[in-house]
């Protein structure tokens, strides 16, 4: 099978983009807790293994092409200085997430890739139900 250079990119931005998330939200989950936030130090670490999920489907996508790993340049961890900062940080992640495997997922359409369309769309999906309990838990949070 010829690779796509276009497709490699795509699986090695979205693993990047896994990773960089794997990694904001296990410091957040830490954070929580160090704050005696169990409930949301809770919820980031199962945002932690949620992201895993994604990395290990991405991961299994590259090798089965013959590709290896390449997320080398991972954004800055942002912390927030506070729960509302911090998921207010982690929605614009989610929307970036959500634009890439949007662009992605259509760009298997248009070359007829349906194997990687459907995982694209599959992660596409669970970034949506993760905007939408950040927006959820945002609107929850006292003023």
């Amino acid at each position: 099978m010829a690779r796509d250079p276009r497709l490699l990119g795509y699986l090695n931005r979205a693993l990047g983009h896994e990773m960089a998330a794997v990694q904001q939200y296990m410091a957040q989950s830490r954070i929580c807790d160090q704050w005696g936030m169990e409930k949301y130090c809770a919820h980031f670490r199962q945002d932690v293994t949620e992201e895993l999920e994604h990395v290990q489907s991405l991961i299994d996508a590259l090798l089965k092409i013959g590709a290896a790993p390449n997320a080398t340049q991972l954004p800055a961890v942002r912390l927030g200085r506070n729960l509302r900062e911090m998921m207010s940080i982690d929605l614009v992640l989610e929307i970036e997430a959500i634009r890439l495997y949007e662009e992605a997922a259509e760009y298997c359409m248009r070359v007829r890739d349906f194997e990687h369309q459907a995982l694209f769309a599959k992660i596409m999906n669970d970034e949506l139900t993760h905007r939408e309990e950040l927006n959820r838990m945002i609107d929850e949070l006292p003023n």
